[in-house]
């Protein structure tokens, strides 16, 4: 008897190597919070939450090229929060070239889904003129809406008789000047 426990103990506290297991058991220790599994999910198409905030991480952290591959994921995939960071990405030349009119086709498309940052960023770059055809009219409406919604930053801009240097520094003036 005290041979058959032994045995069984020793059967048991034997280690189980990774040799013994192949492809068809799955995958063992898969990674699960790090940027590279988020990566991956986002090239897979298998966006979430947590997948498209991650974006925010990376661009903070220097890593504009993964940011934007999760992002572009994110926002192909309907995250409007993500498509106002893909409009920032686009607007700085971050992991790509500087490119207005892109960053102002997110914001629009943002606003157009009810976004209350995208109405705002939409109706800034309307009353700019800045990747899109200038409309102050239709920026202060849109503005409207996203102070309507509860943006503060919106509020604050109506309480400045829309006057954009009440939201962003006038040192970034040269980038909103016309071209001509």
């Amino acid at each position: 008897m005290r041979l058959t426990l032994a045995l069984i103990a020793a059967v048991f506290a034997a280690p189980v190597t990774a040799a013994e297991y192949g492809p068809e058991d799955g995958t063992l220790n898969p990674e699960e919070l790090t940027w590279q599994n988020n990566l991956r999910k986002a090239e897979e198409g298998k966006v979430d939450m947590m997948v498209c905030a991650s974006g925010y991480l990376m661009t903070k952290s220097g890593d504009h090229d993964t940011a934007r591959k999760i992002f572009e994921a994110c926002a192909e995939a309907g995250y409007t929060a993500a498509m106002t960071w893909m409009s920032y990405m686009e607007n700085n030349g971050f992991g790509g070239e500087y490119n207005p009119d892109a960053a102002a086709q997110w914001d629009q498309r943002a606003a157009e889904l009810g976004d209350p940052v995208g109405k705002f960023n939409h109706g800034i770059n309307l009353m700019r003129g800045h990747g899109i055809t200038q409309n102050a009219e239709l920026g202060r409406q849109y503005v409207d809406e996203a102070a309507k919604d509860g943006l503060l930053v919106a509020r604050r801009l109506q309480g400045a008789d829309y006057d954009l240097d009440e939201v962003t520094p006038d040192a970034d003036n040269w980038r909103y000047a016309p071209l001509f």
